[in-house]
């Protein structure tokens, strides 16, 4: 495997090298890239291997799956629609897809493109589904997400929301009269110089070296598969880029804009909170804004079959990051490597709350099935913490797609009534809120970003 930093120069950037070779022997990860940019110098990286089965040494310009860090190429899409007045985020969907339907018709009617942006929908929001790699695949996409259950009222609870983006994206086609990747490319790719990023079907990226996505069974690390998320499903999380062209478009985000793609000030817009997301902080246009201490950083996370990126920039500090795994266990590794990077460069550091102790006739109350979409797990109570029990139920990137391996058991315990800190991996650190009506009777537990209704 291609592990060694005895070339890199760079004192931090060497640091944080060692630091993922080191998670990576720990935690079994084949594959990891990162770019680090700050006050004009770009630094980039490449360890491991594209895959077990077939493996090429990774380096800064392979390919990953980026997830839902495509989220924000549609947000700023759509931010430049706006400026050209060709949308406003709070029209109704309708205005812009004729006889749009929900399961709920009052939400159909009412939902704005903004609320699409903010994950403030309310609907199922993690259905995934493959219409085929024709340029009517999203038009489809959006005619059957109308029977997703409306979860939340809308407007009323952050909970991160996969299929608004579908929606946004089909707002993008009905504009522009182009196909959302085409749309994209012309608009942003093109224009941004983002040589090495791509949209599967096309087989363009196919020429250049690519990773492939593993998961752990069992303690033997495989090859995850499918390898293809579906074409509906680009504007959500379709992008493949390397290190480098993610942190030439987080440079781009911290400009004052370019001449007849963005200015500035669309640009910062999209910067300002929108929406409370609880324990992850506050949600912009799809940029998530959380301060590690005094350090605002704005952000957004990926996660596909097996992969899982993480991307944020400061732009007061001139600083962004992206890091791209071939791994389920990732993630582990990017929230890790963040917090360290932070530290190192600016001294800043998570203040993480101190557990408190509870008894098991208080925990009592929050034990119980929670559920949304397809995501589910069991909340049991033993000794004087809360154990996740995860329940894997499939259905990604297909309906049919079978179960997964579940995740291990972890304890939670509260730090506030009603608030919650992962004791163990993945959710070490991870902080979770439980959420009553207006009785106080308890009704979601938000965790992972999505509030998961209790059914029993």
């Amino acid at each position: 495997m291609n592990l060694s930093t005895s070339h890199i120069k760079n004192p931090n950037f060497k640091k944080i090298a060692k630091k993922i070779v080191s998670e990576m022997k720990r935690l079994q990860v084949p594959g990891v890239a990162i770019g680090i940019w700050h006050k004009g110098k770009e630094y980039a990286e490449g360890f491991g291997v594209t895959s077990v089965e077939h493996p090429l040494p990774v380096t800064a310009d392979t390919l990953f799956q980026t997830g839902s860090i495509s989220k924000t190429f549609t947000g700023t899409l759509i931010m430049q629609l706006v400026e050209q007045g060709k949308v406003d985020l709070d029209a109704p969907v309708r205005t812009y897809i004729k006889g749009f339907q929900l399961s709920d018709k009052r939400v159909g009617k009412k939902v704005t493109v903004r609320q699409l942006l903010t994950h403030m929908g309310g609907w199922v929001g993690d259905y995934f589904n493959d219409f085929g790699n024709g340029d009517d695949a999203l038009e489809k996409m959006v005619k059957d997400i109308v029977r997703l259950p409306q979860i939340h009222p809308l407007g009323k609870i952050w909970s991160y929301n996969n299929t608004g983006f579908n929606i946004a994206s089909r707002i993008i086609e009905i504009v522009t009269g182009k196909p959302y990747e085409q749309a994209v490319q012309e608009m942003l790719f093109d224009p941004l110089g983002l040589e090495m990023s791509f949209f599967y079907p096309s087989d363009l990226f196919f020429t250049h070296r690519f990773v492939v996505g593993h998961r752990k069974i069992k303690d033997k690390v495989q090859v995850a598969r499918p390898w293809a998320i579906g074409r509906a499903s680009n504007g959500v999380g379709g992008v493949l880029s390397t290190v480098r062209d993610l942190v030439k478009y987080a440079q781009f985000h911290m400009s004052n804009g370019k001449k007849n793609v963005i200015s500035g000030k669309s640009l910062r817009a999209m910067r300002i909170p929108q929406a409370d997301a609880g324990p992850r902080g506050m949600m912009g246009i799809t940029w998530f804004i959380r301060k590690v201490g005094d350090v605002t950083l704005y952000a957004h996370g990926g996660a596909t079959n097996g992969q899982q990126a993480y991307f944020f920039f400061i732009p007061d500090k001139e600083f962004a990051l992206a890091i791209l795994t071939n791994s389920d266990d990732g993630g582990i590794i990017t929230s890790g490597i963040t917090n360290y990077t932070l530290d190192l460069y600016f001294n800043a550091k998570s203040k993480l709350p101190a557990p408190i102790e509870k008894t098991a006739n208080e925990l009592k109350e929050y034990a119980g099935r929670y559920l949304i979409g397809i995501e589910c797990f069991d909340l049991k109570v033993k000794g004087r913490h809360l154990i996740y029990h995860h329940i894997p139920l499939g259905g990604f990137p297909t309906p049919d797609t079978p179960p997964g391996p579940a995740m291990p058991r972890m304890r939670f315990s509260f730090y506030e009534k009603d608030k919650v800190i992962g004791l163990d991996e993945p959710y070490k650190d991870a902080l979770g809120d439980f959420i009553r009506d207006e009785h106080g009777k308890l009704q979601f537990f938000r965790v992972g970003g999505r509030a998961h209704k209790k059914i029993k």
